[in-house]
């Protein structure tokens, strides 16, 4: 059979070779018949051989080939002729793998390896592993086929055990961000198809009238196709079960697991049941614990997604029963839908992850739509808090001051601190935006101390620079953990030391939340800096517990009236009677146990003149002055009262 190698397999030894070269010599007979004999023996071997091979010419053309070869693709011998080899094992599918298969029936490569699945003439498919080698001292290759359909089913076993969660069956952590990458890149790659061909159509358009009418229909076409419809958008909802942990603790893990096995159930019900499911249906996995996800690879938009979540959680409502135990379970569930095109797997999942814990956060049993503004507030408060305490030595913290105003004569009697940061990003930032921070980190502790330090320094400025005038207090606001946290009492003591302000000169402010119900170290220290000198106030009065009974007890100098109770003294047609006279109450309460009061937030002088009516002391607000730098206080030192 012309093609089949005609020398032996295994090189001989150089001495049989010699002898064998003066044999032919000698009778050239014999050599002729040896080579005959050897060449019956290749094609005996070559018909009979288990493994399918077929002889190719150099056009790609069979030639012959085996029993096996036959007996694979379930044909004649005779039929095999004359026919292309890669029609026969789909070589020409894919353009890589035909430039490799021409190279070496061209003689440029050495040979090729590549997978295929093929159709046997009965309707069963297998797969085959397809090689292709050129054959020693001719032109033409060997093209050989392995049933490798065992090998790969087992893999395919293998791989589902591998991708698979074990409890539920759903795809597992592995398949389910596998998919996720494959959908994204798919996505992205169909936006960029998309995009060149409405940039061809374009350019034709621009070239002839006719043109127009031709990309308009490329660009249509080229949507169609870009995925049977596809949209190129990503949903996700991602959730976990509400009180899971309870479950496996009190019932055990094997009531746990066959609870996740069954919510797994429910989930897919309601991914199939999806009227918008296009061909393959969501892909639904346990993420681990109790966490599972639905991927939606073709989104529609929110709507789709927000009927999920809503079906999802009405699924999981009605009761279940597992071997005798009737256990009620609920969801909380993040919800994100975006573009598939610029977005990765990573930026996903934070923002699924984020808005499953602000369902979490907004009483759990609900889901919760991604929020890029809620977001973008989460994500500042994280660089607030990242750079906070670096910022307290970076000096980027300035204080305002807001005037105290004697009700009575309209004089500026002290000052209210108020820290701003200066962010070299986000600008000058009010305290509502950080304080809730540092208090949370503990920064608050290093912040107030600078605070107070900067307070006193500055009253003692004033003092120093209106000698003849009488000295204005300066009031600092106190957060509890600077109570517990740090040696309040030595701070203070040590600062006002440091710089020289009398005691009686600066006031604390804590809130009334804070001071209610304090007892152990809180009561001490106030105590202590009580009989230091130092007033203490009860910030926003009247929001908290309340309980008039503490006022006794506590080593409290002034309360502050929060603004609420303020507001409602608009003036006489619109002013709520009941605002006053709690307010009176109040106030003559607080003189009864000798202290003196505050009104917050005073912006008109209707206000002002029916808190003086009702024996308020001072008062503090936007009618005075809003919260200015230290120079302007000092001018107001000097000025004249401000009456209103």
């Amino acid at each position: 059979m012309s093609g089949i190698p005609e020398g032996p397999v295994h090189p001989e030894p150089p001495e049989k070779h010699a002898a064998d070269t003066a044999l032919t010599e000698r009778h050239p007979e014999r050599s002729a018949e040896r080579r005959a004999a050897e060449l019956r023996d290749y094609r005996a071997a070559f018909r009979v051989a288990q493994l399918a091979m077929a002889v190719v010419d150099q056009d790609g053309v069979v030639v012959a080939a085996n029993d096996s070869f036959c007996t694979l693709l379930g044909t004649e011998a005779e039929a095999l002729r004359e026919q292309a080899a890669s029609d026969l094992v789909d070589l020409a599918s894919d353009g890589r793998t035909w430039h490799a298969y021409r190279e070496v029936l061209r003689g440029r490569r050495s040979r090729f390896r590549c997978t295929r699945r093929l159709k046997h003439p009965d309707g069963r498919s297998l797969w085959a592993e397809v090689t292709v080698a050129p054959v020693p001292d001719s032109r033409r290759v060997l093209l050989s086929i392995a049933d490798i359909s065992d090998r790969r089913e087992l893999q395919a076993r293998l791989r589902h055990l591998q991708m698979h969660d074990p409890v539920t069956r759903l795809p597992n952590r592995a398949l389910f961000f596998e998919r996720l990458a494959a959908a994204l890149e798919s996505s992205a790659q169909d936006a960029e198809d998309a995009g060149e061909t409405e940039a061809a159509g374009q350019h034709a358009g621009e070239t002839r009238a006719a043109g127009e009418a031709a990309a308009r229909d490329a660009i249509s076409s080229s949507y169609e196709s870009y995925g049977y419809g596809r949209t190129g958008r990503i949903g996700l909802c991602y959730l976990d079960l509400d009180g899971f942990k309870a479950v496996n603790d009190t019932l055990g893990h094997r009531v746990g697991d066959r609870l996740l096995a069954a919510v797994a159930g429910r989930l897919t019900e309601c991914a199939d049941s999806d009227g918008y499911t296009r061909s393959g249906g969501h892909l639904v996995a346990r993420l681990g614990g109790d966490e599972f996800a639905i991927l939606v690879e073709d989104s529609t938009g929110t709507e789709q997604l927000a009927d999920l979540a809503s079906s999802v959680l009405d699924a999981l409502q009605h009761p279940f029963d597992l071997a005798g135990q009737r256990l009620a379970v609920s969801a909380s569930i993040g919800v994100v839908e975006r573009s598939g095109h610029g977005t990765t797997a990573t930026s996903l999942m934070q923002a699924a992850d984020t808005t499953l814990y602000w369902a979490k956060a907004d009483g759990k049993a609900r889901w919760t739509l991604f929020d890029p503004e809620r977001n973008a507030h989460r994500m500042t408060r994280q660089a607030l808090s990242s750079t906070l305490r670096p910022a307290v030595e970076r000096g980027e913290f300035g204080l305002e001051y807001q005037p105290l105003v004697d009700l009575a004569d309209g004089a500026v009697r002290g000052v209210e601190a108020l820290v701003r940061w200066n962010h070299p990003q986000f600008g000058p930032l009010a305290p509502n935006r950080f304080i809730g921070i540092a208090e949370e980190d503990g920064s608050i502790v290093e912040l107030g101390r600078w605070v107070l330090r900067t307070a006193c320094l500055q009253a003692r400025q004033w003092q120093k620079d209106h000698p003849r005038e009488r000295p204005i207090f300066v009031s600092v606001n106190v957060a509890v953990r600077q109570v517990w946290d740090s040696d309040l009492v030595a701070d203070v003591a040590g600062i006002l030391a440091e710089t020289g302000l009398a005691p009686h000169l600066l006031q604390l402010e804590l809130t009334e939340s804070a001071v209610m119900g304090s007892a152990g170290r809180p009561l001490q220290a106030l105590q202590a800096l009580s009989d230091m000198g130092v007033r203490i106030a009860i910030d926003d009065f009247g929001t908290g517990y309340s309980n008039l009974a503490y006022l006794s007890r506590l080593p409290v100098s002034v309360l502050k009236l929060d603004g609420s109770f303020v507001r409602g003294f608009q003036d006489e047609e619109h002013a709520n009677p009941a605002d006053e006279l709690i307010v009176e109450a109040l106030v003559h309460l607080a003189h009864r146990l000798g202290l003196t009061v505050t009104a917050e937030c005073v912006e008109t002088s209707g206000q002002a003149s029916r808190l003086r009516r009702i024996g308020c002391d001072t008062g503090q607000g936007w009618l005075y002055s809003r919260a200015v730098a230290p120079d302007r206080i000092a001018e107001l030192i000097g000025a004249e009262p401000l009456r209103v």
